[in-house]
């Protein structure tokens, strides 16, 4: 089910085709197989944790060490967006206090004057909590997705041996 969604558009518009030409964009980025499309689901979910900017930038810096589907890595990054970003922010923020057994600020104030005077109390929970969430989330969702089209791909290869009566 997930393959044929993606093998449907499989040509590409002709001034992408030209754009890609002409800045020399290695095709086996935009490939859409189970292993370019776990892997930047993998890549993007991973950087798509992290608290900092230019997330997208970071997808492309690693581009050229990783092979995956950069669109759906940069797709990824976009889970974290200003409107998911606090939720999602104080979320791994709480889950490193409690794994490193801090107890949470509780006056939390979404200002940058806040942020500013209360880095240095944050900071440490903040990122062992996107280590956190990094590392055990983006590997399930690659897991998950990687079963889930093998599943797909057999289902469909017995769903077609079976004579129909």
């Amino acid at each position: 089910m997930v393959r044929k969604v993606f093998n449907k558009n499989r040509q590409l518009p002709p001034k992408l085709e030209a754009f890609i030409k002409k800045h020399h964009i290695p095709k086996e980025y935009l490939l859409v197989n189970r292993k370019m499309v776990t892997r930047g689901l993998l890549v993007g979910l991973f950087i798509a944790f992290i608290p900092m900017p230019f997330q997208m930038l970071a997808v492309l810096g690693v581009t050229p060490f990783l092979r995956f589907n950069v669109p759906i890595a940069l797709a990824m990054c976009w889970l974290s967006n200003p409107f998911t970003m606090p939720p999602m922010y104080y979320m791994e923020y709480l889950t490193g206090c409690w794994l490193l057994h801090i107890p949470p600020i509780d006056n939390i104030e979404m200002t940058v004057d806040w942020f500013k005077e209360n880095l240095e109390d944050i900071f440490i929970p903040l990122y062992t909590g996107t280590f956190f969430y990094s590392v055990t989330v983006a590997p399930a969702v690659y897991f998950l997705v990687n079963w889930l089209w093998i599943r797909s791909v057999r289902k469909e290869r017995r769903d077609r041996s079976t004579p129909k009566s």
